[in-house]
């Protein structure tokens, strides 16, 4: 697929460059052998931790990808945290409060996060939050503060004014996702016998909502914020391209651009990685949501 990207090459040799020298450059890269050959040297040396060395910059890639590995692992927390509190919390509100006005207009707002794409709620919230009202950061990440090779924003306040512009774009659409979810397994929920049978016991409702029919919602709700989660990693180029944020997402979109192809298939493994990851997370949370779903059948 990196062949449809175009000829690192070009971009490498200044104008001067004769065909000899291309040539020699390209057999130095391994750019000559078949595709089959570079990619299970790739494999190879990504198996003892050598993803090669960037063809933009001259580095290995390992230190280019902890260098950003920071924004974007702080990025997507922020963003999963704001979606799974506000998701489950909001999805729990209109849950017990179907016929309520604020439910209303939550479900009303919900519908520009599931409608419009990340880009655009992302210039929308720059336009009000930063070009009219000025409350906000259009792009960058603030200042940072480093803590050996990990660099934090959220310990300054202009590194917290600036993520929560990029957080709420990335975060909004998995959050209205997780809210519609919750509310609709726990409306079903609270319609089973059982709650009808808790009521009658007398049970307070906060007892009922949130100990029987709350937790009886998780599973399912597991599994959809898992794929969530491996989703705002991915969407994250589109939201810090958007902001500049200087990620993984920005970076895999500048090494497109200079064809920097070790650092490309770096990006993609690292993003494969972590969905793996955290689809078994998942998994083995089913188990202690609902011990019913482990093999023993037991805690």
């Amino acid at each position: 697929m990196f062949r449809f990207v175009g000829d690192p090459v070009e971009n490498m040799m200044g104008q001067e460059r004769t065909d000899a020298d291309i040539e020699l450059l390209r057999e130095k890269l391994g750019l000559n052998d078949p595709f089959f050959i570079q990619y299970k040297d790739f494999l190879i040396d990504a198996a003892h931790g050598d993803l090669g060395i960037s063809f933009r910059q001259g580095r290995p890639v390992v230190d280019v990808l902890i260098e950003r590995l920071p924004a974007t692992l702080e990025l997507a927390a922020v963003s999963a945290f704001l979606a799974i509190f506000l998701g489950v919390s909001l999805g729990v509100y209109t849950a017990i409060n179907p016929k309520g006005w604020f439910t209303n207009i939550i479900l009303t707002v919900s519908l520009i996060g599931v409608s419009l794409p990340t880009f655009l709620i992302g210039i929308l919230l720059i336009y009000l939050f930063a070009v009219e009202l000025g409350w906000l950061p259009s792009f960058g990440r603030g200042e940072v503060v480093e803590y050996g090779w990990w660099t934090t924003g959220l310990t300054s306040v202009s590194g917290i004014k600036a993520i929560i512009l990029p957080a709420l774009t990335l975060g909004l659409y998995q959050m209205t996702m997780i809210m519609r979810l919750v509310r609709s397994e726990m409306t079903e929920v609270l319609n089973s016998d059982f709650i009808r049978f808790a009521r009658s016991r007398g049970l307070p409702e906060g007892k009922i909502n949130f100990r029987h029919a709350l937790k009886n919602t998780l599973v399912p709700v597991i599994t959809v914020t898992g794929l969530q989660l491996g989703s705002i990693i991915a969407f994250a180029i589109i939201t810090e391209t958007v902001f500049q944020w200087p990620g993984l997402g920005l970076l895999f979109i500048d090494s497109v651009q200079f064809v920097d192809i070790p650092v490309m298939a770096s990006y993609l493994m690292f993003i494969s990685v972590m969905f793996v990851s955290i689809n078994l997370i998942v998994d083995l949370l089913y188990a202690v949501i609902d011990p019913r779903l482990s093999i023993s059948g037991t805690k």
